[in-house]
């Protein structure tokens, strides 16, 4: 007997400033678990990015493409359960690195199903070897001593291509 995949759509948003081999765990699991998964880049407008918008973007379709039933999308000026709504996403995915990580997930989970209930929110937890492994350690690794060695294995293909073309040849 052949079961149907109940979750149709889920929705996993992030910055992606950059794209690390982390963030791309969690879009491989969301990838099984639904029959779409919609990679959506929040955009803040307070905040200071290293990559332009339309890198980020390139960068996850680049880094995705092997994945047939991934969309790359982005939104800005709304919270994300009300995106999530707009796409008809059935869930969430959020990524759990740490404890601290879960605290403000739960709290965003909570307050996401008191604005609407009929949206779900999925934890995944990477692997131990990617666990710590943030977008913020990595632009902190680049322009150290043999920094390329370092970032080439915490990020995919086309993000480290970029991070030398962005940095090889120039003062950090």
């Amino acid at each position: 007997m052949k079961v149907e995949n109940k979750f149709l759509r889920g929705v996993y948003a992030g910055s992606f400033d950059p794209l690390t081999n982390g963030h791309m765990y969690i879009i491989g699991e969301g990838s099984k678990i639904f029959n779409e998964l919609i990679v959506a880049i929040g955009i803040n407008y307070q905040k200071k990015y290293t990559f332009s918008l339309e890198k980020r973007l390139y960068l996850l379709k680049e880094s995705t493409k092997h994945l047939t039933n991934v969309r790359i999308d982005s939104f800005g000026n709304k919270f994300l359960i009300k995106y999530a709504e707009e796409m008809d996403c059935s869930c969430i995915i959020r990524g759990i690195r740490s404890e601290s990580d879960y605290e403000y997930e739960r709290t965003m989970r909570n307050i996401n199903g008191d604005l609407n209930k009929d949206i779900s929110t999925i934890f995944l937890i990477p692997p131990r070897e990617i666990a710590e492994v943030s977008s913020s350690i990595v632009k902190g690794m680049v322009g150290t001593e043999s920094w390329e060695e370092i970032v080439q294995k915490f990020v995919p293909a086309p993000v480290y291509d970029t991070f030398l073309e962005k940095f090889s040849n120039e003062e950090i």
